[in-house]
């Protein structure tokens, strides 16, 4: 019986270019809002999956549009009644279902500062898009299962249409055009998944090691690794890793290294080569030929997209293994344990 996150999964990339064909005319529109305001830093506010987006989105806005990022602490606005300063800063809340109280909180703080705010989420009708100054729709659709998949890739999205209107960059919002299709074709190594899975699928630990762009992509592998198969997946920089954590690696131990073409490739590649050096069993996520034959075993990405774009279909096989692993374990993946859809934090 076929699953309904396979299916969310195998969805993505008609759910971006729904994205594309129904936002971009309303994300040039909040870009021209943004640019008329002086904004000096933007502050992201996300949770779960879509803290792992606002990840990405730092690396996105400070590289392309010289704006430093900050995450927000949540806590400071909740639980502590601290909240920052936020003058200078547009205020992004980043979540699917658009109801998570304490970002709710961050962007009701920042419009008590009267700083502009920014919602992107999946639901026209939710908290974040009635408080919110301007909403980016994700278009999605609904996603039944628990992990996200689509709400998240389409967040990666909303944020790089976002970064390029704002720049007013042409060839990098012409790049965006190429990621539905890229992301169908990262669904074609399912059936390598699988077979990694049945080899892993005694695993309890495992690394997820990327850099660059695709730190974001590591800590949502390893996410979807610990919610749907409950394996303790660490996810680390390259650079990190080699400061210490290396030292757990011995025979026979579960790494993915994400490592697309661009300029960190060779430093993961080199990460791969001291991994393997101890024993480990390593899966290299890339297309870029000299990666995908370093490793053990491989997922290769069938289409190769700008570096700053990868994270969008470098993630979807980490997601097929996610899901093959899970079901080689015995277990549910469209209904993980002790989860639900919609997570209320203070």
């Amino acid at each position: 019986m076929t699953s309904i996150l396979l299916n969310e999964i195998q969805e993505q990339g008609d759910a971006l270019a729904r994205l594309l064909a129904e936002e971009s005319a309303n994300v040039e529109r909040i870009a021209e809002k943004i640019r008329a305001r002086n904004i000096q830093y933007i502050t992201i506010a996300a949770r779960g999956a879509s803290d792992n987006a606002a990840t990405y989105g730092k690396y996105v806005f400070a590289s392309f549009n010289r704006l430093p990022v900050a995450l927000a602490t949540p806590s400071l606005y909740t639980l502590y009644q601290t909240p920052p300063r936020l003058a200078g800063s547009l205020v992004i809340g980043i979540s699917q279902s658009g109801e998570a109280p304490d970002i709710l909180a961050v962007l009701q703080e920042a419009k008590r500062q009267n700083v502009p705010t920014l919602a992107i989420t999946n639901f026209a009708d939710s908290p974040f898009a009635q408080i919110a100054d301007d909403v980016i729709l994700q278009h999605a659709g609904a996603e039944k299962t628990i992990a996200a998949t689509k709400t998240y890739t389409t967040q990666l999205l909303a944020l790089a249409l976002l970064s390029a209107s704002l720049a007013q960059d042409r060839d990098r919002r012409r790049e965006l055009d190429a990621v539905p299709h890229a992301v169908t074709r990262a669904c074609a190594v399912d059936f390598a998944a699988e077979h990694i899975a049945a080899r892993w699928r005694e695993a309890r630990a495992a690394l997820v090691i990327g850099r660059g762009f695709n730190y974001a992509t590591a800590f949502e592998v390893a996410l979807k690794f610990k919610e749907l198969a409950y394996v303790l997946a660490e996810p680390f920089s390259s650079a990190d890793f080699l400061h210490g954590p290396i030292a757990v690696v011995q025979d026979g131990f579960p790494v993915i290294v994400i490592a697309p073409r661009g300029l960190v490739c060779d430093d993961l590649v080199n990460t791969a080569r001291q991994l393997q050096s101890k024993g480990a069993d390593v899966v290299m996520i890339s297309d870029a030929a000299h990666a995908l034959a370093l490793g053990d075993s491989s997922l290769a990405l069938s289409e190769s997209l700008p570096e700053w774009l990868s994270p969008i279909h470098a993630v979807v096989p980490g997601q097929l293994l996610a899901y093959h692993l899970t079901r080689a374990k015995g277990y549910d993946p469209d209904h993980p344990r002790g989860l639900t859809k919609v997570t209320r934090t203070l």
